[in-house]
């Protein structure tokens, strides 16, 4: 019997939710042929399968939520006795406890565990501190359970709630946490009240919460704003736009393409910011390649437009139509929104004038892009109307210094000023 597991999809993917199964027990399976859609932190993926034969069982059902590496279902070779017993890789249910299901997943969804339910993890010595999840720690908190006295039934001991509900209601008061060096301080929500409403995280929320988190954690974060003036810049917008107007083999670049160029070049010319920190070393790229977050209803996804230096703004334009269209379909591929160097987030188009970014790690800067906007401006003595729009530069400060900060503003203020610098 072959097991298939739920695979690692993408750099940052931690546990996986099924969307549906193509194949069900008894039906044939082909080598390369595809079984199930997986959703990941990122995308929907199709999951294929690595050998022929027929689909045995399934052990997670369409809207589960599992680790990557646990065992979601079985294929039997050809002539293979059906329903042959086979010891679980490792810990399921326990495991599933803390991952969010889906709003569609069935009541009474579960994963089998076989094997699995007659582990009996040792609770945490005392002094040390107990690996639990986030939900477990805050539940523990409001019921006054002392971590250190639970067994975690998670993957490697982890402390997850079924644990703590398996206790009942009262425990020991746990020790008190340094709020600084917990990464899950904060208050504990009240009881619910009329009309609340309590919505798992979908996987792609909670890893842009976790890696977001991490970031603003690990990362000394500081901000340098500079506002230039956009009148150049919209003048040639409606230019291209013109030109291009009746070209179908190409679309029109929009404000944002503009900008992705002229962060492209300037990042050309001061490297230390197309950077990515790595504990003991900072690794320079050579590759510019400027990542463009996407806005999706369940969360964030930043596509990656490669060697955007290189290419034209009417190539961008068109990259960046086709992986904004297939980001908010799902169906990017890891290859798609992995290694970027430097990333651009533009909220301008919704009227925000100017906000800070956090880092996308493990990059070393984001730019954050606010709206253009008419305002009074001094020129030649004289206070006349303007165009302006505000640029907020978020660097790490392990990576980049504040004089290099100042100088790659500065010198990409030059460049949307005069946008002829970038365009030929």
């Amino acid at each position: 019997m072959i097991e298939i597991t739920m695979p690692r999809l993408s750099d940052t993917m931690e546990v996986g939710t099924i969307v549906t199964w193509l194949k069900q027990p008894g039906d044939s399976v082909e080598r390369g042929e595809v079984v199930a859609e997986i959703e990941t932190d990122k995308a929907t993926m199709d999951l294929e399968s690595f050998d022929h034969g027929v689909l045995d069982r399934v052990e997670a059902a369409a809207g589960a939520t599992v680790p990557i590496g646990t065992v979601i279902a079985f294929l039997r070779s050809d002539g293979e006795e059906s329903g042959v017993e086979v010891q679980h890789s490792g810990p399921v249910t326990s495991a599933l406890a803390d991952y969010p299901r889906k709003s569609h997943t069935p009541s009474g969804t579960s994963v089998g565990v076989g094997a699995a339910e007659e582990c009996s993890p040792s609770p945490t010595p005392r002094g040390a501190r107990p690996k639990a999840s986030p939900l477990a720690r805050a539940v523990a908190r409001e019921r006054g359970i002392d971590l250190n006295a639970v067994a975690g039934g998670g993957p490697g001991g982890r402390i997850v709630r079924a644990d703590i509900d398996a206790l009942g209601q009262e425990g020991q008061r746990p020790p008190a946490e340094d709020p600084e060096s917990s990464p899950d301080s904060g208050h504990v929500l009240g009881p619910v009240e009329e009309g609340d409403e309590d919505v798992g995280l979908s996987s792609m929320r909670a890893a842009v919460a976790r890696r977001m988190s991490e970031s603003a954690r690990s990362a000394p974060h500081f901000y340098a704003t500079v506002t230039f003036a956009a009148e150049k810049l919209l003048s040639q917008h409606d230019e291209l736009r013109r030109v291009i107007a009746d070209r179908e083999d190409r679309p029109a670049p929009s404000l944002n393409d503009l900008m992705v160029k002229a962060v492209a070049t300037a990042l050309g010319r001061h490297r230390a910011l197309n950077a990515s920190f790595d504990g003991d070393r900072i690794r320079y790229h050579h590759a510019i390649n400027v990542g463009v977050a996407v806005a999706l209803d369940g969360g964030l996804i930043v596509p990656v437009l490669r060697d955007a230096d290189t290419k034209t703004v009417t190539v961008l334009a068109a990259e960046s139509r086709e992986l904004s269209t297939r980001a908010r379909a799902g169906k990017l591929q890891p290859e798609e929104f992995r290694g970027g160097t430097f990333t651009v987030s533009n909220l301008g188009m919704f009227g925000i004038e100017q906000f800070t970014a956090i880092i996308n790690p493990p990059e070393a800067a984001i730019l954050a892009v606010g709206s253009i906007r008419d305002e009074p401006v001094v020129r030649a003595g004289a206070v006349v109307p303007g165009k302006v729009c505000t640029l907020t530069l978020s660097s790490d400060h392990r990576v980049v210094d504040g004089a290099i900060a100042a100088r790659f503003l500065a010198d990409l203020k030059v460049l949307l000023e005069e946008p002829l610098l970038f365009l030929v």
